[in-house]
Order: C-alpha cells, then structure tokens, then sequence
C-alpha cells in the first residue's frame, strides 16, 4: 500500500481525490494522507488541483533523519542575492539573465559566478547590509522547518553559491548550525570583483554534506537536502531524500519530492506527526 501526501488541509480536494483515485483518505495534524495500491501519476494532478502532492517514500526512514541541508538563494530565502547587489549598480537585468541560466544548467556555474561578481568590482560594501536588511527574506515556513528539526536535535545547515556575507548572517538570525559559501573580495569598503579562495559549486556542495556526515559520523542515507538549481543537483543526488523547492525543471525530475505550491514547512508533513 502506497501512501501519498497531500500537503493542504483543504477537505475538498482530499475528498475528490479519494473518490476520484478511489481510495481511502485521512486528516493529520496539517495534511491529508491517501492510500492506494495504483501506480498513479502525480504531475497532472498537482497542477489540476494547484496543490502539492508527493508519495511518501518507503525506502527512507524518518526516524533516523539527523542533517538537513539547504541551498540559500530561491530555496532557503527568497532572493538571489548576487542579483540584488546588482541592482545597486543599475545592472540588474544583466546579472539576473546570467542567473537564471546557470540555475537551469545551461552555463557553467563557475565561469557564470566570475562574470557576475566581476560586473559587480566597486560598489560599496555598505550594499551587502542593505541587501541582507532591506531585502532578504527567509520562504514561507523556513523558519519553522528549522525550529521543528531543532526541536528533534536534527541539525540543520545552509551551502550556497553565493556570499559568507548572507550565510552565516542568516545562520546566525534563524538558528542553523553550519553555513558555507564564497567569500567576495573587499578593498578599502569596496568589492574588488573577485572571490577569495576556491569557487563554492555544485561538487563543493555535494563535499560539504559528505564533510558534515562525516563530523557527526553518520550515513547520507540520514540526510534531507533542499535545493531548487542546477547546482543543487550534486548534492542532492548524495542525501537520503532530496527536495526540488519551486525548482527549475531539471531538478523537478530528479527529487524525491516536490514542493511548488507551499512553504519549506510542507516537509514537515512527511514526518509522522
């Protein structure tokens, strides 16, 4: 017996999927759990109804879940970061465009990340606080997506193509307990264009969570990854379960599970709670 979430609590929809899928249905404490025995198609679904449906999968243990790990960009929060800055040299567009492509897979990542912080050589440093303050915004539910694995001693860390600048601010404000990303070249309170040190990618990613599963000696199978780009891909073909966050099309095809309409606290309802 398959067991398939249905992450609203709309009785209507779960009752027209019972009759229409024929099977039985049950209320949770915030989502609706069918059962069926059919192999049933869940794409055509979650966009008749606008809601997200996933089944819950059988070869992943709950129970035993100990890291979580997030992209930060469009996953974690709400902006690309890099784009934001960008706006305070009036290029915004340009930037964004090279974003989004390398977020489709259709650029290299690192080539892409050079060519965008290079666009960037001279602004102020002032810009990133005013982007982190002024713009930055944790999705829907994140917040409560980590206070609920804290709350189960599941730890929990953001990795990000982007800037330390934003990780380990955001880390610090909402209780993460590990952060990592690149770091932008400052000079006199100005971006230089350039990062120091080694590029964070899509296999730096990946290596961060063997890194982490290592420290706290546990398997990958135990880990929940989060990402909505290209480069989330890597790291999330390593974890246990794998989560396509109102992803780009690639990584909608290869997740576990995927969440398009809610909030990161959707996850939560695969939990048995």
């Amino acid at each position: 017996m398959k067991t398939i979430i249905l992450h609203s609590q709309d009785l209507k929809i779960a009752t027209h999927l019972s009759t229409t899928l024929d099977c039985k249905f049950e209320s949770r404490f915030n989502h609706f759990r069918l059962y069926t025995d059919k192999n049933i198609d869940l794409k055509p679904l979650r966009s008749e109804y606008k809601v997200d449906l996933n089944y819950l999968p059988e070869d992943f243990d709950f129970s035993r879940v100990a890291l979580f790990v997030s992209d930060m960009d469009s996953t974690l929060i709400s902006i690309e970061c890099i784009d934001e800055i960008a706006d305070f040299a009036n290029i915004k567009p340009q930037v964004a465009a090279i974003t989004e492509r390398a977020m489709q897979g259709e650029l290299d990542f690192n080539a892409s990340l050079i060519e965008r912080v290079e666009l960037l050589k001279g602004l102020d440093v002032g810009v990133l606080d005013k982007v982190y303050s002024e713009r930055l915004q944790v999705n829907p539910g994140g917040e409560e997506l980590i206070n609920f694995f804290s709350s189960r001693s599941i730890k929990s860390a953001v990795v990000s193509g982007g800037f330390t600048f934003f990780t380990d601010q955001l880390a610090k404000d909402i209780g993460l307990d590990h952060s990592r990303a690149n770091t932008l070249d400052v000079e006199n309170n100005k971006l230089t264009g350039m990062v120091k040190g080694s590029i964070v990618n899509s296999t730096t990613k990946a290596n961060f969570v063997h890194e982490l599963c290592n420290h706290y000696s546990i398997s990958a199978n135990q880990v929940i990854v989060a990402g909505d780009g290209a480069n989330d891909l890597e790291m999330m073909e390593v974890a246990g379960l794998s989560v396509a966050y109102h992803a780009k099309p690639a990584v909608l095809e290869r997740a576990n599970i995927a969440i398009s309409y809610g909030g990161l606290d959707k996850i939560m309802d695969l939990f048995d709670i």
